[in-house]
């Protein structure tokens, strides 16, 4: 887990960009220039509340200046030990949107108090959520429209949030010497990890939650190209939903009208794109380049080079990470766990029971991965491998697991679902799982049946495995894989 230096090609981070072929978005030189962040002192080091070991620092920076005259300006909150030297291990993460001071989590406090390790928030949210308020995704679409820039995206000013997070601690060197700096977060500041990760080689480790290592998150960008079959299979969701068919709340469709509003605040329109004078290829690819800056899976043999730490924490019910099923078959042995029914996130009166970021799996796995990172406190476990044979004539699946590094977890559960839906409709969000207890036989191989009354069209399936050492647990899945008997 060396540091490692990578260098990528850059445009610069304050001025405009001009799209082209050899676009490149990020330059590390001005992301780590302390003399644009323009901090100002909001509360100097103060004990946190109730925590007289830890001290708390609130700034506030400029991340950057998105187009001519629009600087972007977030809070931080340092978060260190009060005694001893300077921490050489940093975690940054984010905090709300609020010029207030951040509140730490159990696992932050965990990491702070018992390994030293400082702790880098910075405020994060929706774009229309962003100063100037209702204004500025608004701006940032006409941005896109006029330059047909992925600058122009949530996924890069997350991404640079994070690294100017970073550049902010630096400069309070008496504090924060890093060695190692793992970021992490979940959603938006999943997305807001993974660029920072990709890009910033100053970061050596990276825990996105909810966030997607391939597949575009939520969709189509321009909205007016999606598939019918989508808009069909939504349309009998809420004609279902509204005869009590489904056993959801009343309320699920105005929460779901609501989150498809969020998301058509980031997007553009047919008409706007045409208007702009975008050509067909300029719309197809739109949606992919939207999105790339944060697609871990395109630069993973860089990234091995540079000896990043990745673990991607994600769910099956989750349209943000819609490409599991690809993943699975071009990156089997990606460091992945897979929430089985794991949702993205949302109000509980939806019908939101299993949110990927809430599990106890997930949780847990976060702080052990930060103390694998930073301290070797237990080992990592490598993506097992798994197969999987149908037997047409008893109609049964037999599905067995390894572990190249010799791991026997001490819970293995196999978890299944029968033709399920499609990515990116809604009944996707709320499909089913089972799950089964595999066995082990002596030659270290797990394995489950499972057995149908009749045959179905694709069995979708994962194994789910928890491997508690030094009192760290840690739970990783295989591969997503789908078995089609007929």
């Amino acid at each position: 887990m060396q540091i490692h230096k990578l260098f990528f090609l850059a445009a610069m981070c304050l001025t405009t960009v001009i799209a082209s072929a050899q676009e490149t978005l990020f330059d590390l030189q001005s992301i780590r220039d302390t003399e644009t962040l323009e901090a100002t002192v909001v509360h100097d080091w103060q004990p946190a509340p109730r925590e007289p070991t830890v001290v708390q620092k609130l700034i506030e920076i400029t991340v950057c200046e998105w187009w001519p005259g629009q600087k972007i300006r977030l809070p931080v909150t340092l978060n260190a030990p009060k005694e001893g030297s300077p921490c050489k291990h940093i975690l940054v993460a984010n905090q709300p949107l609020a010029i207030k001071t951040a509140r730490l989590s159990a696992a932050q406090l965990d990491l702070i108090k018992q390994e030293g390790v400082g702790v880098v928030l910075i405020g994060m949210g929706t774009i229309d959520a962003m100063q100037p308020e209702g204004k500025l995704h608004h701006e940032m679409r006409r941005q896109l429209l006029k330059t047909k820039s992925p600058r122009y995206s949530p996924a890069w000013i997350w991404g640079v949030s994070q690294m100017r997070a970073l550049t902010a601690a630096l400069t309070e060197p008496t504090t924060f010497a890093p060695q190692k700096v793992l970021s992490t977060g979940g959603s938006k500041r999943g997305i807001a990890t993974a660029v920072a990760g990709i890009y910033d080689d100053r970061f050596t480790a990276i825990m996105p939650i909810v966030a997607p290592p391939l597949g575009n998150p939520g969709g189509v960008y321009v909205l007016g190209t999606e598939d019918e079959s989508i808009s069909r299979a939504n349309g009998q969701f809420f004609a279902d939903l509204s005869a009590g068919k489904l056993g959801l709340p009343e309320s699920t469709k105005k929460s779901l009208d609501a989150r498809t509003q969020r998301r058509r605040d980031i997007r553009v329109t047919l008409q706007q794109t045409r208007e702009a004078g975008w050509s067909p290829n300029d719309i197809a690819a739109i949606t992919d380049r939207f999105w790339d800056a944060s697609r871990v899976t395109n630069h993973l043999p860089k990234l091995r080079k540079r000896d990043l730490d990745i673990f991607y924490n994600v769910g099956t019910n989750d349209s943000v990470t819609p490409a599991l099923l690809e993943l699975g078959k071009r990156f089997p042995g990606f460091p992945v766990c897979i929430i089985p029914g794991g949702q993205h996130g949302g109000p509980a009166d939806a019908g939101y029971t299993r949110r990927v970021p809430q599990q106890r799996e997930v949780q847990d796995n976060f702080l052990s991965f930060a103390k694998i990172h930073f301290g070797g406190s237990r080992n990592m476990i490598a993506a097992p491998k798994i197969g999987s044979q149908w037997d047409a004539a008893q109609l049964k699946l037999t599905v067995s697991v390894t572990f190249p590094d010799k791991t026997q977890p001490q819970k293995n559960e196999l978890w299944w679902n029968i033709d399920r839906s499609e990515p990116y409709t809604l009944p996707f969000d709320y499909d089913q799982w089972m799950a089964v207890p595999m066995t082990q036989n002596e030659a270290g191989i797990y394995r489950a049946e499972l057995s149908f009354s009749k045959s179905p069209s694709r069995i979708d399936f994962i194994s789910l495995h928890t491997h508690t050492e030094n009192g760290l647990p840690l739970t990783v899945s295989s591969p997503y894989q789908r078995n089609e008997p007929r």
